[in-house]
Order: C-alpha cells, then sequence, then structure tokens
C-alpha cells in the first residue's frame, strides 16, 4: 500500500521565518489555500507530478519554465498638437479657422429680425 505523502510546507515556512499569511502574499494564494497545502487536503498531487516531471527530464523545477525579459517599453511621448491627437484617432486633421470665420460660424445660427 503507497504511503500518502506529508507535505514538508509548514516545516519549510517555520524555517524560512513565514507566517502562513506572508507566504500566502508571496506566492499569490490565500491564506487557506496555504493551510490546505500544509496539511495534506489538497495540493500534494500537484507536487508530485512536478517531481516527476523534473525525475523525467532530470532537471530543476526553475528549469521548467522560461521566464521572458519583462523589460518596460519607452513610454511614448503625449501628442504635442491637436493635429496630432486627430492624427491618432484616426479623425483627420481639423480645418484652420480664423478669427473672422468663428464670428461667422457663430453668427450663422442666429435668426435675423
Amino acid at each position: 500500500m503507497k504511503q500518502k505523502p506529508k507535505p514538508r510546507i509548514a516545516l519549510l515556512r517555520e524555517k524560512a521565518g513565514l507566517t502562513q499569511l506572508e507566504l500566502s502574499r508571496l506566492v499569490g494564494v490565500t491564506e487557506s489555500t496555504i493551510q490546505n497545502w500544509e496539511s495534506g487536503r489538497t495540493g500534494t498531487d500537484h507536487i508530485e507530478r512536478i517531481i516527476r516531471f523534473c525525475k523525467a527530464l532530470n532537471c530543476q523545477v526553475e528549469d521548467l519554465i522560461e521566464y521572458m525579459s519583462e523589460s518596460p517599453k519607452e513610454p511614448e511621448a503625449p501628442p504635442s498638437s491637436l493635429s496630432e491627437i486627430h492624427h491618432l484617432l484616426g479623425t483627420g486633421e481639423p480645418v484652420a479657422t480664423t478669427s473672422n470665420d468663428a464670428e461667422v460660424a457663430s453668427t450663422s445660427h442666429v435668426k435675423s429680425s
């Protein structure tokens, strides 16, 4: 009969001087997930599979995942003019108006008596 594996997570966590809450935040899971893993209620089957992967491939856990560089892109300069904004939005450049054109446009909507 195969023995059920007993997780060593609690032992290793305590050795690292971490609480369950601290470990959960570092790992990105809830505190109750850590509790379940430590008690062996859940999670041990996944750990065993990872161990089998490593043994079969003769590698370390870290070797199973390739981390891509996440170098931040240079932020683009904000548009410096209204025409650049229209170009970015694909709405075309507005026609430039003079002060006379603006006055005509604003008075053309007014009915004459």
